[in-house]
């Protein structure tokens, strides 16, 4: 098993900036996937960024720009640091990652972010 406990999440205004955590039990240099995801009210989970064991990173479109994702392997950690917020941004972010050679994709509880206009 391997959990991951996300943090970070609040209740910020628009264009400011939230950096969310997610820590893990086990190492995470090589999960992959992994990455960080959203679900937001009325609308399915969707991929917001990820980042390979190689530290290659993709975003969604729609946070390209404002988004970063990185990883600390030393730490099992992985952040999103997020700038310029927007209220669309507003969701629960979850953070996801496969460990090697396992079929089993883990989850974390979910952190709110909101984002008031």
């Amino acid at each position: 098993q391997v959990q991951l406990v996300e943090s970070g999440g609040g209740l910020v205004q628009a264009g400011e900036s939230l950096r969310l955590t997610c820590t893990a039990s086990v190492s995470i240099s090589r999960a992959d996937p992994m990455g960080w995801y959203r679900r937001a009210p009325g609308k399915q989970r969707e991929l917001v960024a990820g980042i390979t064991p190689v530290g290659g990173t993709n975003y969604a479109d729609s946070v390209k720009g404002r988004f970063i994702i990185s990883r600390d392997n030393a730490k099992n950690t992985v952040y999103l640091e997020m700038n310029s917020l927007k209220p669309e941004y507003t969701a629960v972010y979850y953070c996801a990652a496969r460990p090697p050679l396992s079929p089993t994709t883990f989850w974390g509880q979910g952190t709110q972010v909101t984002v008031s206009s």
